[in-house]
Order: structure tokens, then C-alpha cells, then sequence
């Protein structure tokens, strides 16, 4: 601890840089979702840009200015400068809220108000299963192995923070490799630039500039103008109404909140790795509280501390680059600058600081966990490979449906699923991976980190959790339902019994509860 004389300072140079990576994270985020609510939903732009994105904005105003507050209180309890925890809409679940939730609604009855007012109601009503989260996140922290909590964050940033954005690069290779190697070298590599000039903001000059030159971007002001943040009471009312007189909605939504606490509770633990302590049930009630002001100023989307804290760690960030992104994205929101600049900033030259996001998280967690759990961290990241290839593959027959194509099977027909196999493709298996996908690799994780330490207990512990929820459809289920004994829950009740009864009758051969790692992860026994 420093000396008495210690001021933990909000903003310092090292955030300007940071500030980059977070705005262009956050903004992309903005630029999907508006994208497909306006030319997906037909949601009219008075709806997308007057309500939606200015709720968003004030979702984020309120979470940051909690997280700003934590950061300065541990910060001078600790006497060390802190990094704050970065926060925004999260991207996972704003996929489950816009196809799950909004899409549903405007498909069934062709009204995109409805379907805005609904999405706006099942934010409120997730909100609150968000914050319930604190009732049992300090728990589940303690009785989870780190190896499984960033394990399952890893899998997220692998394949859709890191790979989707990658490929968006190799598309637009002209505008994507100018950013790319500017982020490489700056953030990556951590080498100077001219005039030290931080290079999130420099990629997006040089790409947005090669966009330009190349026409694959334009400056156009339709769309600029004044859009207040207004609370919409009766709206949000309605939305709610129309859950409860549709409670299936539901089976959709505690699902995805469930997810939406988990992934809290897991970026405070990557946060802890990295060496900054926050407590892990203010977030959660932070992030479900600012998902339900969003929701009352119009926005559908969840908010959530966001993957990525190691990485502006690393930078050196305080947080000033958090401030910023409290005061930029707002403005952008309220004066409809967010369409200006969706049509200058191509995705190409953004994507490269998302790739950066995913490949300090992942080394950030090889460097935190000890040698022989990696091969948790591993099995945690296999499920999101599933979920990824869930995606695409309904990606592929939408666009096969939209070209043309008649007379296709629905993904799940048996005729299907038994050609796909037939070419090595086992859908059924990556199917089940991918339904809960973050909660799966969250317990694999937990349960291969325990064995290797020899905590049977509290490895049988998951599996009897994971068999649970698998009955109710929580995991590998496309939705709650009423327990169903299927095959995926007997195999976990199977490896639980095994983990609670075998180590008794052989307990001379296993080191104790609390022991030492089997290996140090080279192959030879742990010292």
C-alpha cells in the first residue's frame, strides 16, 4: 500500500487510448442493432434512433457512473491505481433479445411498435432477474474454480469477439489490414506511434480514410438531429402486459439472464485476475438496475460489465476512458450522430480493436491460471464452438431460403440431421453444446479445474447442478420446460454419483479435498 499522500486519479493519459477500444466496442454493438431493427423489423427511425439508442445511452450513463465510484473506492482502499471495470450492452444477449424476444413479436403480428414495446418490457422484467443475481453470485464465485469463470469467457472471446471479427478483416482486406497492423503494432506489440497517438483512434482514422478513398464509405447527415431521452411508462407497460399474456416469452427470457448475472460474475473474476477487486454483487444488481433504466427510456437491451477489463489493464487505463465513453456515446445517441457515423466507420476498420479485446483476454487467463487447469480453461471454451456453428448453420439456411432455394428442411428435420452426420457434421451433439453454451462451459470448466485439484465433492457438486438444469431445459434445452429425465441429465447424474462415491472406496490413492494439483502441467507430480 502507498503512503498516505496516494490520489487516485479518474482519468490519466493511459485512458485516451483506451477509450478508443471501448467507444468502437460499444458502437459496434449500436450499429448492429439499430441495423436490424430498422431494415430487419421495420422498426421506423423514429423508434431506432429517438428511443432505442438514447435509452441505450442512458443505460450506460447510469452503470458507468457505479463503476466509476467502485474504481475510486477501491482504488483508495487499496492505495493503488485501479483500472475500471468497462461497461455496455451485451452482445450475446442482445443477439437472444433481438432474434429471441423482438423478432418473435414482429414475425407473428407484422407490428414493429409492439414488438419494440415487448423487447422494452422483457429488458425491464430481465433486468430484474439480472439483479436477483447477487443473491447468489458471491457464492457461486467462491465455490468456482477461476479456471471455469474465464474459461467460458474465453470461449465467447475466441469465436465471436475475436474469430467474427477477424473474418470481417478478410473481407475488406484493403480497409481491414490498415487498421489491423496499426492495432498490432500499438496495442499488441505495444510499440510507440507518431506523436503517441493511441492506436484504436489511429486504425480507425487510416481505415476510415481507406474507406473513403476506395468508396466503401460516405459521409451523409440523414439522420442527425435531436432525440431526447424520454421515459415511456405506458409503453413499457404494455410490453409487460403482453409477456405476462404470453408467458412462454418467458422461457426465453430467464435464460438469458441467468446467462447475463453468470457473465458478470465471470468479468469481475477476469477483473480479479488481472488485479483489481470489485465486489461481485454490486455489479450484478448495477447491471440488472441499468438494464431496467435503459428498458424505461426505451431500450430493449441488457447491460453488463463487459469482457475485456485485462486488455485496458494492460493499457494502463484508470477511468477516464469509461468517463469518455459516458459522455461520447451519449452524445452521438441524443444528436443522432450514430447513423453519421455508421456511414463513415466501415466494420472493417473497428473489428482489429475486438480481435485485440479477445486475444488479451485469452492470454491474460493463461497467465492467471495455474499451468495444469488449462485444460479446464480449454474443455470451457469448446461449447462456444457449438454455439458458433449453431449460428451459422442457421445462418446458411436463411440465406439459402432468401436466394430462392425451395423446399428446404428446417435444421433439427431427421432426414437432416442423419446426412449432416453422415458427413462428419454431429449436429445433434453441437446442438446441445450450444443451448446454454456459456452455463455448459462454466461447469466443465469447474468440474475438470476440481478434479485436477482432487475436490471430487466439489466437482460432483456441478454435475449434480448441471443434471438439475439440464431437466428443466436451462442447458441443452431450447427452452424451460417441466423436468424431462432425457439422456443428457442421466449422464450427468451417472458422472456425479461416480465423482461422490468412487473417491471413498479409493480415497488411499487421491490426495485430500483441499490438495495440490495433481501436476504442474508439465507431466511430472506437483511439488
Amino acid at each position: 500500500m502507498r503512503d498516505g499522500s496516494y490520489t487516485y486519479k479518474l482519468v490519466s493519459r493511459s485512458d485516451f487510448s483506451a477509450f478508443w477500444a471501448l467507444f468502437t466496442d460499444n458502437l459496434i454493438n449500436l450499429m448492429v442493432l439499430a441495423g436490424i431493427c430498422q431494415f430487419v423489423f421495420q422498426m421506423p427511425a423514429e423508434i431506432v434512433f429517438g428511443r432505442i439508442v438514447p435509452g441505450a445511452a442512458v443505460a450506460i450513463i447510469a452503470g458507468i457512473a457505479v463503476y466509476v465510484w467502485l474504481a475510486k473506492r477501491a482504488a483508495e482502499k487499496t492505495g493503488r491505481d485501479v483500472t475500471a471495470l468497462p461497461y455496455g450492452i451485451s452482445t450475446p444477449v442482445m443477439f437472444v433479445y433481438l432474434f429471441g424476444v423482438i423478432g418473435p413479436i414482429y414475425w407473428a403480428t407484422n407490428d414493429p411498435v409492439l414488438a419494440w414495446q415487448v423487447g422494452i418490457g422483457a429488458g425491464f422484467m430481465g433486468g430484474i432477474v439480472a439483479a436477483m443475481g447477487a443473491i447468489v453470485g458471491p457464492w457461486l464465485k467462491r465455490v468456482t474454480p477461476r479456471a471455469g469463470m474465464l474459461g467460458t469467457l474465453c470461449g465467447i472471446a475466441l469465436v465471436f469477439i475475436g474469430t467474427v471479427p477477424l473474418a470481417t478483416v478478410f473481407e475488406n482486406p484493403f480497409v481491414g489490414f490498415a487498421s489491423m497492423i496499426i492495432i498490432l503494432w500499438g496495442l499488441v506489440g505495444r510499440f510507440r506511434l507518431p506523436f503517441n497517438i493511441p492506436a484504436g483512434l489511429l486504425a480507425l482514422i487510416v481505415g476510415t480514410l481507406v474507406a473513403l478513398s476506395i468508396g466503401e464509405a460516405k459521409i451523409s447527415f440523414a439522420g442527425v438531429g435531436f432525440y431526447p431521452p424520454l421515459p415511456y411508462v405506458g409503453d413499457l407497460i404494455a410490453g409487460i402486459q403482453h409477456l405476462f399474456a404470453n408467458p412462454e416469452l418467458f422461457l426465453v427470457l430467464v435464460p438469458v439472464q441467468i446467462y447475463n448475472f453468470i457473465e458478470t460474475m465471470n468479468n469481475v473474476e477476469s477483473a480479479e485476475a488481472a488485479g483489481d477487486h470489485y465486489p461481485v454483487a454490486t455489479c450484478q444488481v448495477t447491471d440488472g438496475v441499468g438494464t431496467m433504466i435503459g428498458a424505461l427510456f426505451g431500450s430493449p437491451f441488457p447491460t453488463t460489465a463487459y469482457i475485456g477489463h485485462p486488455a485496458y489493464k494492460r493499457m494502463g487505463a484508470h477511468s477516464g476512458y469509461i468517463i469518455g465513453v459516458a459522455v461520447v456515446i451519449p452524445v452521438a445517441a441524443i444528436f443522432g450522430l450514430l447513423a453519421f457515423l455508421n456511414d463513415l466507420i466501415p466494420v472493417a476498420a473497428a473489428a482489429p480493436v475486438l480481435v485485440f479485446v479477445a486475444l488479451s483476454l485469452i492470454t491474460n487467463t493463461a497467465q492467471s491460471v495455474k499451468p495444469a487447469h488449462m485444460a479446464a480453461v480449454t474443455i470451457a471454451m469448446m461449447p462456444h464452438v457449438s454455439a458458433f456453428l449453431m449460428v451459422k448453420w442457421g445462418s446458411l439456411m436463411g440465406a439459402l431460403g432468401a436466394s430462392g432455394v425451395e423446399g428446404l428442411p428446417r435444421l433439427g428435420d431427421e432426414a437432416l440431421t442423419a446426412a449432416l452426420l453422415q458427413q462428419g457434421a454431429h449436429f445433434q451433439g453441437h446442438l446441445a453444446l450450444s443451448q446454454g453454451a456459456i452455463l455448459t462451459g462454466l461447469i466443465w470448466g469447474a468440474i475438470v479445474a476440481s478434479v485436477i485439484d482432487g475436490r471430487f465433492r466439489n466437482a460432483g457438486g456441478f454435475a449434480l447442478a448441471a443434471a438439475v438444469m439440464s431437466l428443466f431445459g436451462v442447458i441443452h434445452g431450447a427452452s424451460l420446460h417441466w423436468p424431462d429425465f432425457n439422456p443428457v441429465s442421466m449422464g450427468y447424474l451417472i458422472a456425479a454419483g461416480f465423482l461422490f462415491i468412487y473417491p471413498r472406496f479409493h480415497s488411499q490413492d487421491e490426495p485430500a479435498e483441499d490438495a495440490l494439483p495433481l501436476s504442474n502441467g508439465q507431466g511430472t507430480p506437483a511439488e
